[in-house]
């Protein structure tokens, strides 16, 4: 197995988050002599904007477009923070992801039982959470038009069906290798995007007559999630209720830092980052948590380049770090970024890692 894999470091403690996830699949590909991985770095977002002058460069975007997959991660901080400014680090996400045309957003949301204390959430609805958020990306009043005067302004939210089917049919696929169960999540009540959304979501449903389909409003499931977590397997929704659904999901994990994800569209090839922001407060000083892009190269092995042994290795070995609290400060550890990276590397190459085929 050869791959070429693009890595956009992108700001604050993006570089030393995407350091950890490379050095964790160069130590898979020395462990497992039939993987060869190549890495590409490239600018994006702030770094690239002071050094290019524009967030998603040409040469950025030629190097992803011809890679297996990307590796990103993230955008953003105070430099460039000012919402009125014509470039800003932001636009070359969503740049990207409209050109990769990766238009599943997919994060996995696991409660891990040492870590139960660190959410908001009483421990005993933290039991058995499991959860996938597929979160459509290239639609909806992100990439809509846009205006401002100076007494209004207007996003607009358009979908197509075909945007919806493709997004639904990936949901209830996935829902089919795990609990097979999906929420959808609108505001059908007020919205007629969200019309079309519940139409063409219950449509798909009856190609997969084996998975249970139920249909949430987002006000209600932003209390749902934190009253019953354990009741949802995988929850599909559009661009805007998804941003703001997964960040407080994210909070049932007790950080940030932990949480995955995989931006994914019709070919292998995908986007993976964690889906924390820059945090520039810390930046530089190694207290980055690694865990969550290093769990975004999880997701790469797994979608992008179809190894999923590989990828399973790498959470069985997160999994155990924590168990054995190797942990950043946001988890109440005391370990640094590169003494919890190695950690997971020491246990990628005992072995006890691994599970059956």
């Amino acid at each position: 197995m050869k791959a070429t894999i693009a890595v956009l470091p992108g700001d604050g403690i993006g570089p030393e988050v995407t350091r950890a996830a490379v050095e964790v699949l160069r130590a898979v590909a020395r462990k497992d002599g039939g993987y060869q991985f190549s890495f590409v770095e490239h600018p994006i977002g702030g770094a690239a904007i002071d050094a290019c002058g524009e967030p998603l460069p040409a040469q950025t975007l030629a190097a992803c477009r011809s890679a297996d997959a990307v590796l990103l991660g993230a955008v953003g901080g105070p430099k460039w923070s000012d919402p009125d400014a014509k470039v800003r680090p932001e636009q070359g996400l969503l740049a990207l992801r409209a050109a990769l045309g990766v238009y599943a957003n997919l994060r996995p949301v696991r409660v891990h039982p040492r870590l139960a204390s660190l959410s908001p959430l009483k421990n005993d609805k933290l039991h058995h959470v499991d959860m996938l958020f597929l979160r459509e990306l290239t639609g909806g009043a992100y990439f809509g038009a846009k205006t401002r005067s100076a007494d209004d302004a207007s996003d607009e939210c358009r979908y197509s069906v075909a945007e919806i089917e493709r997004v639904a049919r990936r949901a209830f696929a996935l829902a089919r290798l795990r609990r097979k169960h999906v929420t959808h999540v609108d505001k059908a009540n007020v919205l007629e995007t969200s019309r079309l959304w519940r139409s063409t979501v219950a449509r798909v449903a009856q190609e997969f007559p084996d998975v249970t389909l139920e249909h949430q409003l987002v006000d209600s499931m932003a209390m749902l999630l934190l009253t019953r977590p354990s009741a949802y397997d995988v929850i599909v929704t559009e661009n805007l209720f998804g941003d703001i659904l997964t960040d407080e999901a994210a909070a049932l994990a007790g950080s940030l830092g932990l949480l995955p994800s995989a931006s994914l569209g019709d070919g292998k090839a995908g986007l993976y980052e964690p889906i924390h922001g820059s945090a520039p407060d810390i930046a530089g000083q190694g207290l980055a948590n690694p865990l969550g892009a290093i769990l975004s190269a999880a997701l790469l092995l797994r979608h992008s380049l179809e190894l999923e042994y590989a990828a399973t290795d790498i959470e069985y070995a997160v999994d155990r770090v924590i168990e054995r609290g190797v942990l950043t400060p946001d988890l109440g550890g005391d370990a640094n970024t590169a003494e919890v990276t190695a950690a997971v590397i020491d246990l990628l190459g005992t072995g006890e890692c691994r599970v059956a085929a």
